[in-house]
């Protein structure tokens, strides 16, 4: 017979969301249950972000290597070893895992089920071994790989995310089902450690994107050798593998070693028994309202199964608002949270707020728009990358509504704008900023000057000088 526990609150699944929210609630005397059936840590530390940022530094090593000739130093040749990639990938993992391992979080004081959850009722949930009655319930049960309903595809072996970094030899030509982030990440990665590799999408590749930005990334992947098929629908898969193609100008057919699936990911939902517990959900997620509170009042949703972004950074911003909701009734609103993205490939893409055509649909003419290249940048020159821009879009009285950078290590350099969005601050306020030079991280300073240039330098400004010059 199952084992009942009476809870303060149960967490179903131990991602980025569920370890943050049970390690917060745990420390602040609480009593918590944790169940997760697969590995602590979820998507991110095992398939997804961890290792393929550690995949694609061995890549970026590999890269450096060959194309340093323009900065004078050439490497006489450069092999690539796939078993010592692939031992940094998990190495890499190993040494992150003990931050969310069982034993730290039992060490905190929670209770750790290594089993699925189901919900029983409104305030119950159970596994195997054990029934949970909790005063509150967080769902953080992440998300996995969509594998899309294109006949042939379910009989033809296929990687995914979570398979792919199982590889023991480097594919000789990889095909990659999807444009997005984890296609274009994933496909320049291989290409750069040897792999023949072709981009398939139906629509437009990073089509989210500001489309100049995706420009700037689409030429490097070109010219890394990476073949590119946009507006190319996959209506058939073959053993192979083969994917049969519809497009504008009929149907073609690719075959490859190896197949990625990278279409999008969907909300882990599935066996939850969400209905037995009166939790309405859809095929983003579950429904929460500003609070993540679900239609169950006792049930809170963080991270991808909140249907609100797939992101582990907001997965753990989701999971600070709950722990302050939930434990001290203070008032919180996801909705209004900034979030920054990042497409990991070179050059980096990163973006927070509203695109350019996103601002002109929501604000009509009312919108001022500054760019800045990173060749006018002197460190970027310095580096031989001049690669990419800065795009700042404004109210026309400088409200900022969002920002997009392409370029090397955009993602270490959005931060800022996270801050301004996040903390509401002026551009005049980024003006008086001192930035270190030479960095790249001077494009943010240098777009906020360019909305007040026209000002500055305007006619009315110059008579004021000249009067000025009378008197001071």
């Amino acid at each position: 017979m199952s084992q009942t526990i009476k809870a303060d609150i149960a967490v179903l699944g131990a991602g980025s969301g569920g370890l943050s929210v049970a390690a917060g609630a745990a420390q602040l005397g609480l009593k918590v249950v944790l169940f997760e059936k697969g590995e602590m840590g979820g998507d991110c530390l095992n398939y997804g972000c961890v290792p393929s940022k550690a995949l694609i530094a061995a890549a970026s090593a590999a890269h450096e290597a060959r194309h340093g000739s323009h900065l004078g130093v050439t490497a006489k040749s450069v092999s690539v070893d796939f078993a010592r990639v692939m031992a940094h990938v998990h190495a890499t993992i190993a040494t992150i895992a003990p931050v969310d391992s069982q034993e730290r979080f039992e060490g905190l004081g929670v209770q750790v089920i290594r089993e699925a959850a189901r919900f029983v009722d409104a305030r119950t949930v159970a596994s195997d071994s054990v029934r949970v009655e909790a005063r509150k319930i967080v769902v953080a049960t992440g998300s996995r790989a969509m594998i899309p309903p294109i006949p042939g595809l379910d009989t033809t072996p296929h990687l995914t995310n979570e398979t792919i970094f199982e590889l023991k030899a480097l594919p000789e030509r990889l095909i990659v089902l999807g444009g997005g982030p984890i296609g274009v990440e994933l496909g320049q990665a291989f290409r750069r450690l040897g792999s023949e590799v072709v981009i398939i999408e139906a629509a437009e590749i990073l089509g989210r994107e500001d489309p100049a930005a995706a420009r700037v990334v689409l030429d490097q992947l070109r010219a890394d050798g990476v073949e590119l098929l946009a507006g190319h629908k996959a209506i058939r898969v073959e053993a192979g593998p083969t994917i049969i193609l519809s497009h504008a100008e009929g149907e073609t057919r690719i075959s490859g070693t190896h197949l990625l699936v990278a279409v999008g990911r969907t909300p882990s939902l599935e066996g939850l028994d969400l209905d037995k517990a009166g939790i309405t959900h859809d095929r983003n997620g579950i429904i929460t309202d500003r609070s993540l509170r679900s239609s169950n009042r006792r049930v809170f949703a963080v991270g991808d199964a909140a249907g609100r972004g797939q992101f582990t950074h907001l997965a753990g911003a989701h999971a600070s608002l709950v722990v302050r909701r939930a434990i001290f009734a203070l008032p919180v609103n996801a909705d209004t949270l900034a979030v920054p993205r990042v497409t990991y490939c070179d050059p980096e893409l990163a973006a927070i707020g509203l695109g350019e055509a996103e601002a002109r649909k929501a604000h009509g003419a009312d919108i001022r728009i500054q760019t800045f290249e990173f060749a006018e940048n002197d460190r970027a020159q310095a580096e031989g990358d001049t690669r990419g821009f800065g795009k700042l879009i404004t109210t026309a009285k400088g409200k900022v509504l969002g920002v997009t950078l392409v370029g090397r290590h955009a993602g270490d350099h959005i931060h800022l704008w996270s801050l301004v969005l996040s903390a509401g601050l002026k551009l005049s306020q980024l003006t008086g900023m001192i930035a270190p030079y030479p960095t790249r991280g001077e494009i943010g300073k240098r777009l906020a000057g360019a909305f007040y240039t026209p000002a500055l330098f305007s006619d009315r400004t110059r008579k004021l000088v000249s009067i000025l010059k009378h008197v001071a």
